[in-house]
């Protein structure tokens, strides 16, 4: 057999083991020579590995805040709606809130959220430490079922949210001109503050608890929302009104908080 011939032959012997090859692995997965046809369904090694680090990462997803509002209050759903970049929220919309570390989380997070039921997004943050998502919708059901998803997706409870730890609190009555005009030239997207009025402010960690303090503020009392900042390290809540009117939704809110923290995680 001349050279020529050999090498013909060693090609023809190797592209037939190729092939014998092809038939007996996909991607490094061994599959099974009995199984044919349409009904077979072939998962190769790498997509498995995929699904195990998926599955493996979202439930790394840390649960920092969990905030249901069963019914936003008008001032509250007018200034969630001046910072929204989704969808608007309406007075007496069910609201959930959430946030989750590690930021990018988030994501995976909203995917699960609005793949779950029909509820709207209204906001999604994604910073360096921690992700928020805020979720809406007219029937409470909706929202609940949605974040009882999300719960079971990263392996959480609504018990192992983070506490809220109070920073700061206080009432600061009767606000001078000067500082009235400082307050309302800030960058602010509630309502002014007058002078003459008095202040309540907060500031809780994590942010998102200054939400359920702010609606439940309001319920109670006939207060001016000035402000409600929900996302980074740290919520701040400036509320205003006559001074009876500011201790009552002060008072409510702080019980707010002694109830997200009677069933959190220590």
């Amino acid at each position: 057999m001349d050279s020529q011939s050999s090498r013909s032959f060693l090609r023809d012997d190797r592209s037939d083991a190729r092939r014998k090859a092809a038939n007996l692995r996909i991607t490094g997965t061994d599959v099974s020579g009995e199984a044919s046809g349409a009904s077979c369904v072939i998962t190769t090694d790498s997509e498995g590995r995929r699904l195990a680090r998926q599955s493996s990462h979202v439930q790394s997803i840390e649960l920092r805040t969990y905030v249901f509002l069963d019914s936003l209050q008008p001032q509250l759903a007018s200034y969630m709606g001046t910072v929204s970049h989704g969808f608007l929220p309406i007075p007496g919309d069910a609201c959930l809130w959430l946030e989750v570390s590690p930021g990018m989380a988030v994501h995976r997070v909203t995917d699960i959220a609005l793949k779950a039921s029909t509820v709207r997004l209204g906001q999604m943050v994604v910073e360096r430490a921690f992700g928020s998502l805020a979720l809406y919708h007219r029937d409470q059901s909706n929202v609940l079922h949605s974040g009882d998803v999300v719960l079971e997706a990263i392996a959480s409870r609504v018990e192992l949210r983070s506490r809220c730890e109070v920073t700061w609190t206080e009432i600061i009555r009767a606000i001078t001109p000067d500082h009235a005009v400082l307050i309302n030239r800030q960058n602010r997207r509630g309502s002014m503050i007058q002078a003459g009025m008095s202040m309540f402010i907060l500031e809780t960690e994590p942010a998102g608890y200054v939400l359920i303090a702010a609606n439940e503020a309001e319920k109670s009392s006939n207060i001016t929302v000035v402000d409600v900042k929900a996302v980074g390290a740290f919520g701040r809540l400036t509320l205003a009104g006559k001074e009876g009117d500011v201790e009552e939704a002060a008072a409510a809110a702080m019980r707010a908080v002694a109830q997200i923290n009677a069933g959190a995680r220590g």
